[in-house]
């Protein structure tokens, strides 16, 4: 009988990236000039899942690997900001957990952001990298300097994106992203030692 796995349970993944090999240098090079993270929250930083509780509280399951992923990218400077379409309270303290102050929630056009991003902080799309997984998200998956989908995203999303990852939404996606980032940067060894010594 084949086994079936459930969206859920996949496991994490470390293995190498979905890119072709021609375009390798071209994601390392764009990987070097990011000075922004932007991330969906919803099938991104989570598998996509909404729990409402009997009581109307609406429960959400984080990556405590994509949270340290994201906390090593800010040790170098990197900024790191929420765009989303929902809004949720256990979104802010997510957030408030992972020292994230860009957090903008309920945003139907979420190009109307991300332009105030680039202000704010005075990039041009090449210093941004976007991570998304369905239709709403294709403008910025097109417009940032680099971008990329979890496994397991909106085949429309896949196509504008840089990178498909190996891992799942809530699942180690971002984690992966936010590696590939430092070792591109050459900012890995930097912040992994002080835990591999």
């Amino acid at each position: 009988m084949k086994k079936v796995e459930s969206r859920g349970e996949r496991p994490f993944a470390r293995t190498k990236l979905r890119v072709k090999s021609k375009d390798k240098k071209n994601i390392s090079a764009k990987a070097k000039k990011i000075k922004l993270l932007i991330l969906d929250v919803d099938g991104v930083m989570t598998d996509g899942s909404i729990i409402i509780d009997n009581n109307g509280n609406e429960l959400k399951r984080f990556n405590v690997r994509d949270g340290h992923g994201i906390k090593m990218l800010q040790r170098t400077g990197i900024r790191v900001a929420i765009i989303t379409g929902r809004k949720s309270d256990v979104v802010d303290r997510r957030a408030l957990e992972l020292g994230i102050t860009d957090v903008y929630q309920k945003i139907f056009r979420k190009s109307v952001i991300y332009e105030a991003l680039l202000e704010k902080y005075k990039l041009g799309n090449e210093d941004v990298a976007f991570m998304g997984d369905d239709i709403v998200d294709v403008e910025l998956l097109k417009r940032a300097g680099l971008s990329a989908v979890p496994a397991d995203a909106d085949e429309e999303a896949k196509k504008y994106a840089d990178i498909k990852m190996k891992n799942y939404g809530g699942r180690g996606a971002v984690r992966e992203f936010t590696d590939m980032i430092l070792k591109s940067a050459g900012l890995w060894e930097k912040v992994s030692g002080e835990f591999l010594g």
